[in-house]
């Protein structure tokens, strides 16, 4: 005879009991997410930087430029200056092309070469040589002028020195050299041995004898005392 068997128990009647429901996010999701905010972020500040430069490089101003190279004391004529557009920058002091008429005539104190911006410092002011006055070239060694204290404007007594070999006596030594006095009105770079050239404005009687006296090179120049007034 069988074993009766049990009757199944019923369920309990109402909602089924799964796995709690929860809306958190893992935290790995959470992570991808932050990066993403990131990577973003750096994006629009690289561009907002982007467009900053273009707007920097885009800000240009005329100015003054060197159209062929200029000796120094040669009057600067229209062919000379063009005038260029470069971007803003603190740094560079260029002269603005509105002054373009201003400089024309005017002798820059120091070699002007192709391509360069035009500066007012290297103009000079004025040069002493005028219309009464004569121009010679005089080639200096090294020690027969100040070491790089001549500019142009000064004032200078250009000496006359023996020749070499050449020995004074008597009279002639106690007598005080001759001398002429000039107005400096460019000065050359040194060369590889240290001689330099300058240019004087002279009186025009006095050009001759020293034109004469540069070319057997017995010159030595002497810097007379700026005015302090």
């Amino acid at each position: 005879m069988e074993s009766p068997v049990a009757p199944p128990v019923p369920r309990p009647a109402g909602p089924r009991s799964d796995l709690p429901i929860t809306t958190a996010i893992p935290a790995k999701r959470q992570r991808r997410y932050g990066v993403a905010a990131l990577c973003t972020v750096l994006a629009i500040a690289g561009a907002l930087g982007a467009a900053a430069a273009v707007t920097s490089v885009g800000e240009r101003t005329k100015v003054l430029a060197i159209a062929q190279d200029v000796p120094a004391g040669q009057p600067l004529t229209a062919a000379d200056i063009v005038i260029a557009e470069v971007s803003a920058d603190g740094a560079l002091t260029p002269m603005p092309a509105a002054d373009r008429a201003s400089v024309v005539g005017k002798r820059p104190a120091v070699d002007l070469r192709k391509g360069g911006l035009l500066l007012a410092s290297q103009l000079n002011p004025g040069t002493g040589l005028g219309d009464d006055k004569a121009q010679v070239g005089v080639q200096v060694k090294r020690g027969q002028a100040p070491a790089g204290a001549l500019v142009p404007g000064d004032k200078v007594l250009a000496v006359t020195v023996p020749a070499q070999g050449e020995q004074s006596s008597g009279k002639e030594a106690e007598a005080p050299p001759v001398s002429v006095k000039a107005t400096v009105i460019s000065v050359s770079r040194p060369d590889a041995s240290g001689a330099i050239v300058i240019n004087l404005a002279v009186a025009a009687s006095d050009g001759p004898l020293l034109a004469t006296r540069a070319s057997a090179g017995r010159i030595a120049l002497v810097r007379e005392a700026r005015s302090t007034s």
